[in-house]
């Protein structure tokens, strides 16, 4: 079970089960990917709904290999995610709110 204080997130990826976390390595390979010019720009396009369906594949791309997944955004977008899109937006913004949240704002 994923661990919120350490900025974990669970996710089924082609049946397998991971507990993505956005690690610093992960966070530098994601604002080098996102366009997005930030990672408060990120965070605000998705508190906003302004997000597309690469911000949620970067995203979880990057939590995933935090998790040690090696694959990339292309093999994550071939995947089959439990819960299907909706269940792959919610854990991508949940990656984000645990990588920014203080622990007391998770509890």
């Amino acid at each position: 079970m994923a661990n919120p204080w350490a900025g974990e997130v669970d996710l089924v990826v082609d049946g397998m089960q991971w507990r993505a976390k956005l690690t610093l390595g992960a966070l530098a390979e994601l604002e080098a990917t996102i366009g997005a010019g930030s990672l408060v720009a990120l965070a605000e396009r998705f508190e906003s709904g302004r997000f597309g369906a690469a911000d949620v594949l970067a995203l979880l791309a990057a939590g995933l290999r935090g998790a040690g997944w090696q694959g990339t955004a292309a093999d994550l977008a071939r995947a089959e995610i439990a819960g299907g899109p909706m269940a792959a937006v919610r854990a991508a913004a949940e990656l984000l709110a645990r990588a920014f949240a203080l622990p007391e704002a998770l509890g």
